[in-house]
């Protein structure tokens, strides 16, 4: 059975509160990548995750500033989790670790695309990927 990752560290869960972050958390991400983001009104960027050498979708999930500033100054994948509203280091528990290769910020600033090395399962399920269920399209367009 996988074991799931665990927060490495953030603020404790409090099962009564709120779900996300806090936007004005402080945090040490460089001001000039900070100005470039367009956050969700939870204070948080989608972080779009792919393998490296493959370029296979792994995963999605989200990001504050200072998870950012972790990922980039680590070279370990670092998540806000928004049911535990801690910080998670990808595989801290699990084993199942993400080494940062790359960051991307997408055109509108929304979005993060990380390419990382994988070890493992990427998703707590126990799959390589999170997206290993297809759903039917039942139209093909046309080019």
């Amino acid at each position: 059975m996988p074991v799931p990752d665990a927060p490495a560290t953030g603020v404790p869960s409090d099962p009564n509160g709120p779900v996300t972050p806090e936007p004005a958390r402080p945090s040490r991400l460089d001001p000039a990548i900070a100005a470039r983001l367009r956050r969700s009104a939870d204070g948080l960027v989608a972080a779009v995750v792919r393998a490296h050498d493959s370029g296979e979708v792994l995963m999605v999930a989200w990001m504050d500033d200072e998870a950012l500033h972790r990922t980039l100054t680590t070279g370990r994948a670092t998540y806000w989790s928004r049911s535990r509203r801690e910080y998670w280091v990808k595989g801290a528990t699990s084993g199942h670790h993400q080494y940062v290769r790359s960051v991307a910020l997408d055109c509108d600033g929304d979005a993060l695309l990380v390419s990382v090395d994988q070890v493992g399962a990427a998703c707590h399920t126990g799959h390589r990927t999170c997206f290993f269920t297809e759903l039917p399209v039942t139209t093909q367009a046309q080019p």
